[in-house]
C-alpha cells in the first residue's frame, strides 16, 4: 500500500467540539465574518448614512450618560473644569 499525504485532505481535529473555548472561537469567527461582510459590502448611500447616524447617536448617548455620571459623582470638580474652560475660551475670543 502506497499512501501519500494530501495536505488538502487533512482535518484539524479538536479535542472536544463542545468546550467553552471552542464555542467562543466559533462565535468570534462568526462575528468577524459578519463585520467583514458588512464593512466591504455595497450599501445604498441612504442606508449607510442612516446606519452611521444611528451609531453616532448611540455614541453620543453613551458619552452623555458618562458625563452626567461624572458630574453627579464630583460636582465641584466638574464646575471648576467648566469655569476654567470658560476663562480660556473667553481669553482666546477676546484676542
Amino acid at each position: 500500500m502506497n499512501q501519500t499525504f494530501d495536505p488538502s485532505a487533512a482535518e484539524i481535529v479538536d479535542e472536544d467540539p463542545d468546550t467553552e473555548s471552542a464555542r467562543l472561537d466559533r462565535a468570534a469567527d462568526a462575528i468577524l465574518l459578519e463585520d467583514e461582510g458588512r464593512a466591504f459590502a455595497h450599501r445604498p448611500l441612504r442606508r449607510a448614512v442612516l446606519e452611521d447616524a444611528a451609531l453616532a447617536r448611540q455614541w453620543g448617548q453613551a458619552r452623555a450618560v458618562r458625563m452626567r455620571e461624572a458630574v453627579e459623582a464630583e460636582p465641584i470638580k466638574a464646575t471648576l473644569y467648566a469655569l476654567g474652560l470658560g476663562v480660556v475660551v473667553g481669553l482666546l475670543i477676546s484676542r
